[in-house]
């Protein structure tokens, strides 16, 4: 069944969530979205030239969960049935500001420490990741997305930055791409965690501090997550 769209009357709320979020549009309508570039460093141990996915089994398993936006529990991993992809799902993911909101709940963050099982000889990195969510911002408002990613042991990327300007009251979208020069790769042979940090910023800005903005990157249905490409490779042979 179609989820019902979101009233605005109704958009104060859903930091509670009580709202439904609306169908994803294949556009995100952010008044104004700058991306920061990042630049990975690539490791050593994975020569050959890019490989299809494996088709045995991929595993994803949620090691830890930190930060103020995504509590234990409130944050699922799948891996898609092509071993393309994995997506993150989370249920409680929402900054806000204004209408007398704390002014801790104008950032929250989360970070993820996934354990990504791959079939032996092969070794992966993360070429793209797609972040979706809901965003009501008051006219003069902003909101702010933020992420990075890096390997257990090894350098954190560069954080890539989204900005919105209110008047905003729409599903968003953003993406980060990396070049295939620039990929950074899990050592072969190796199990070292993945992890995530992300980041969601509401603040009141030139609007009227008695309404409410917020941002969301959560899903009260399923239907929105953040999605990330995986990029194989297979390992020299030994």
């Amino acid at each position: 069944m179609r989820p019902r769209t979101r009233s605005r009357a109704a958009a104060a709320e859903y930091r509670f969530h009580i709202g439904v979020i609306k169908p994803l549009r294949t556009t995100f309508a952010a008044a104004a979205v700058t991306a920061a570039l990042v630049s990975f460093t690539p490791s050593a141990g994975a020569t050959a030239p890019s490989a299809s996915a494996p088709t045995d089994q991929v595993t994803v398993d949620v090691a830890t969960v930190n930060g103020t936006g995504c509590r234990p529990g409130s944050a699922a991993v799948a891996v898609s049935p092509d071993n393309t992809a994995f997506t993150v799902t989370y249920s409680e993911y929402v900054a806000s500001a204004g209408g007398g909101a704390p002014a801790t709940e104008g950032r929250k963050n989360c970070q993820l420490s996934l354990v990504v099982h791959v079939p032996q000889g092969y070794t992966y990195a993360v070429a793209q990741a797609d972040y979706r969510g809901f965003g009501s911002l008051q006219e003069g408002a902003i909101g702010t997305q933020k992420a990075s990613y890096y390997f257990q042991g090894m350098s954190q990327t560069a954080q890539r930055t989204h900005k919105f300007a209110g008047q905003l009251d729409d599903n968003w979208q953003v993406t980060d791409t990396t070049g295939v020069e620039a990929l950074a790769f899990a050592p072969c042979g190796e199990l070292r965690n993945f992890n995530i940090n992300t980041e969601l910023r509401a603040e009141v800005g030139t609007s009227d501090p008695s309404k409410t903005s917020f941002m969301a990157l959560d899903s009260t249905d399923g239907s929105i997550n953040s999605v990330y490409h995986f990029s194989w490779k297979q390992c020299p042979g030994r």
